[in-house]
């Protein structure tokens, strides 16, 4: 059983370093998509109301050297009182905690700023440990990393899950029991780090369709013309004995164009008509008929990953999955940062059983049962 924030006894004053998820995309220096920190709230919430003093910390991908400012900012329009620290270890951090009032919100700079953070050095959690009395886990979409604030904090600090860690968690252990009949759909790329949670599902959903450059993997091992998609060198072995599983999913057709061409370029083209200068860069009309039909009917559908190369223009194949879930009476758990994007651009954020905030996190999970960020708070 994980122990949650639920489970803390008395927070009256009492300084809490929450590891959440500020982890969004950012255009000309605002946040541009608000999904992980609306999910966030929760917790913070049920810490300001019971006047602990929440010291929140996270990271923002890239060089290490981006700021979490722009987030501040964004999170002031429901946390007026929230505080900016431009540090997130040492005597100013630590200074700014003191000074933080019960019920108070405070936010520390980036934590991948630090080489610490990401080597899981144990001084550098050590400082981050100094910084409160007890540690909450709510960023669910790092619980996969062995990172200082993931499970170097924990070994210091009494620790607890947070709110949405534990929705999460319930959430992704109801898609391991789904309801029947039932259906998977993982995307991406890299089949090396899908093969362990596409194993899983096949022995527990009634489909699972493979699509994204994970489908010219499986279209390259069965023999068809890939041109020049991107494909993994490695897995092929692996990817031959999967494809016999009469559970098993491909595409039947795809949209193609030359490298560097856009979605008015592109073309509908079978398996076998790839030409060598072509890409594979989204599922087909047919493919997209076809997974429509298996939506039709299905109660438990699990999601991970776009259909098709989202950020450069083709989008098709994964709005219309996102439309067709919508009409679905299934019980829909989607997750992946792209995934989340096309559903929120089409406005559909609402109209789905559940979103999650993770991308690997989720297939580890669901592939494993369990997370480095979750044994630790065991």
């Amino acid at each position: 059983m994980l122990r949650t924030v639920r489970d803390i006894k008395i927070l009256e004053n009492i300084p809490v370093l929450l590891r959440t998820s500020l982890n969004v995309p950012l255009k000309n220096g605002k946040v541009e998509n608000n999904f992980r920190l609306h999910r966030a709230l929760p917790t913070i919430n049920y810490l300001r109301e019971r006047h602990a003093r929440t010291v929140l910390i996270s990271h923002l991908t890239g060089k290490g050297t981006e700021s979490l400012r722009p987030m501040y900012e964004a999170m002031k329009e429901w946390i007026p009182n929230i505080v900016w620290c431009p540090v997130s270890i040492g005597a100013d951090a630590r200074a700014a905690v003191r000074t933080l009032s019960p019920g108070g919100v405070l936010m520390l700079e980036n934590l991948r700023r630090h080489a610490g953070e990401e080597k899981n050095d144990p001084e550098f959690a050590k400082e981050l440990a100094m910084l409160a009395d007890v540690f909450v886990q709510d960023s669910f979409d790092v619980c996969h990393r062995e990172h200082a604030s993931v499970i170097g904090v924990p070994a210091l600090l009494p620790s607890y899950a947070g709110l949405t860690v534990l929705k999460e968690v319930e959430e992704l252990t109801k898609a391991l029991r789904p309801k029947h009949p039932s259906l998977a759909i993982i995307a991406g790329a890299k089949f090396t780090t899908k093969e362990p949670v596409l194993h899983k599902l096949l022995h527990c959903y009634d489909h699972v369709f493979v699509g994204g450059a994970l489908a010219n993997d499986f279209l390259k091992a069965k023999g068809h013309s890939v041109g020049a998609s991107l494909v993994s060198e490695e897995g092929q072995h692996a990817i031959k004995k999967l494809l016999p599983h009469e559970r098993l999913v491909l595409p039947i057709d795809s949209i193609v164009a030359k490298r560097g061409e856009g979605r008015d370029a592109a073309r509908v083209s079978g398996l076998d008509d790839v030409h060598p200068d072509e890409m594979i860069l989204d599922i087909g009309p047919k493919t997209q008929a076809g997974l429509r039909e298996l939506v039709e009917g299905t109660k438990t559908i699990l999601w991970n990953g776009p259909l098709g190369r989202y950020e450069d223009g083709f989008t098709d194949g994964t709005r219309a999955l996102a439309r067709a879930l919508v009409h679905s009476r299934g019980y829909s758990i989607l997750g992946g940062g792209d995934t989340v994007a096309a559903v929120e651009e089409l406005g559909l954020r609402t109209d789905y059983s559940f979103l999650s905030t993770g991308g690997g996190a989720m297939l580890d999970f669901l592939a494993y049962g369990t997370l480095p960020g979750l044994q630790v708070l065991r």
